[in-house]
């Protein structure tokens, strides 16, 4: 994508996004296979992870670069700027726990495997773009 995403402020009860976290930490083995032998047509592997802003309250944010680290914990970099982490900003690298991953993506062969997050988001776009992102996207194969 040109340009970040827009910052879509979701509370924690929020049934359906609640419902993709979850796909999203099912599916996960099929990113972690793919993270750890990528197919040459298998690239940009991503994370998305929460980090506590306050009391009840998470920014989530896509990770770049993620690593694994030999304590079993992950880091990776801010993929973009947050909006609720005031000294942090885009490209960070920082430490995370996998309780902590609330969603992942990578592209294959030019389409986007995962992502259940931004699936759900698709219903609150403008349908020309979100059109234009379901083109974009790989039906999630179990």
């Amino acid at each position: 994508m040109a340009e970040d995403p827009p910052i879509v402020k979701i509370t924690s009860a929020d049934v359906d996004m609640n419902a993709a976290i979850a796909r999203a930490r099912d599916t996960l083995p099929m990113f972690w296979a793919s993270f750890d032998a990528p197919k040459p047509s298998e690239t940009g592997h991503g994370l998305k992870v929460r980090f506590a802003v306050g009391p009840h309250r998470f920014e989530h944010i896509w990770m770049s670069e993620v690593e694994k680290l030999p304590d079993g914990n992950f880091s990776g970099r801010f993929a973009n700027q947050p909006s609720d982490l005031p000294d942090k900003n885009e490209g960070d690298q920082v430490e995370f726990k996998q309780a902590d991953i609330t969603d992942w993506l990578f592209i294959r062969n030019g389409k986007v495997v995962g992502g259940e997050t931004i699936k759900l988001l698709l219903k609150s776009m403008p349908k020309e773009e979100a059109d234009a992102m379901r083109a974009q996207m790989e039906p999630l194969r179990h």
